[in-house]
């Protein structure tokens, strides 16, 4: 009977740890970019593109007290729109670019939207545009088109889309906004602009926390950074416990499964079935002994 407890405690015991170097191994082995999407590095850079990169400033934070436009026509600050204590998505762009910044708004809402943390209620998006020509018209226009499309409700308390405030030193703040959290563009002779697809998540208190490149989002990323950005006060104790097993990757810009972290869950899985074994195998044993003498 010792002998088959103790195959059964520890099958169970290296079946845990497989369990767990196997989910180590998947999640390490998938590829961080879509097909088509990976970075293309090249020793030239074309000349619109020249000084626009992403610096990133973790741990900095956003200027609290710049004024900005809301689309309803009032002004507002960082500092006020972040006072409801939510973490905030910020994007960065302008209304009337043709493609690029259409297109990250465009995937960054509909992968929201199959998020199950609610804008407005978990967290806010604030889109700012860098072009202090485009008014709060504008901005509202954009904000009802994705407001349709996110289609949840309360999501006009969550999201926000600022313009310039059409003074000399209002049309600063963007920029300045940008600075702070690296977001590098330039002005073409065309009129548009050349910049990066990006989402920066801010925590509560305006500090900088996580970027998120690209076109395309995955729901469970855009998930996870942001519960980072919560801090702990949004999400489960499941997601808490996810986060914790998983580590930022700057190469795949993305959350990998931490080797690490895997082996000692498996370990303290493997403590305490061994434990629930043993506690078996002697309640068993000593129930034995009690009977023994009644059984003679």
């Amino acid at each position: 009977m010792i002998r088959r407890a103790s195959i059964l405690v520890f099958g169970a015991a290296f079946l845990t740890l497989g369990v767990c170097l196997t989910s180590a191994h998947a999640q390490s082995s998938q590829a961080p970019y879509a097909p088509g999407e990976a970075p293309i590095v090249a020793d030239g850079v074309a000349p619109e593109m020249e000084g626009v990169d992403i610096t990133e400033h973790l741990g900095g934070s956003v200027p609290l007290d710049l004024a900005l436009m809301n689309d309803d026509g009032t002004q507002t600050t960082m500092g006020a729109l972040l006072a409801a204590g939510r973490p905030v998505m910020l994007h960065l762009g302008y209304y009337k670019c043709p493609m690029l910044c259409t297109l990250v708004l465009n995937e960054g809402i509909r992968s929201l939207a199959k998020v199950d943390l609610s804008m407005g209620k978990d967290f806010d998006l604030v889109s700012i545009s860098i072009s202090p020509k485009e008014g709060h018209e504008l901005a509202h226009a954009k904000k009802q088109g994705y407001l349709a499309e996110y289609s949840r409700p309360g999501a006009e308390k969550g999201m926000r889309f600022l313009t310039a405030v059409p003074t000399a030193v209002g049309e600063t703040a963007p920029g300045a906004i940008a600075d702070a959290v690296g977001f590098g563009y330039k002005l073409l002779p065309s009129g548009e602009y050349s910049h990066a697809a990006i989402f920066v998540m801010l925590a509560p208190d305006g500090r900088i926390v996580r970027y998120l490149y690209g076109v395309r989002f995955d729901p469970a990323t855009m998930r996870m950074a942001i519960v980072e950005a919560g801090e702990g006060k949004i999400g489960t104790p499941l997601d808490r416990f996810i986060l914790w097993c998983h580590q930022w990757d700057p190469l795949s810009k993305g959350y990998s499964l931490l080797a690490f972290r895997v082996m000692q869950v498996g370990g303290a899985i493997t403590v305490c079935v061994m434990a629930v074994g043993l506690v078996w195998m002697f309640a068993r044993s000593a129930r034995r002994a009690r009977l023994a003498p009644h059984a003679a």
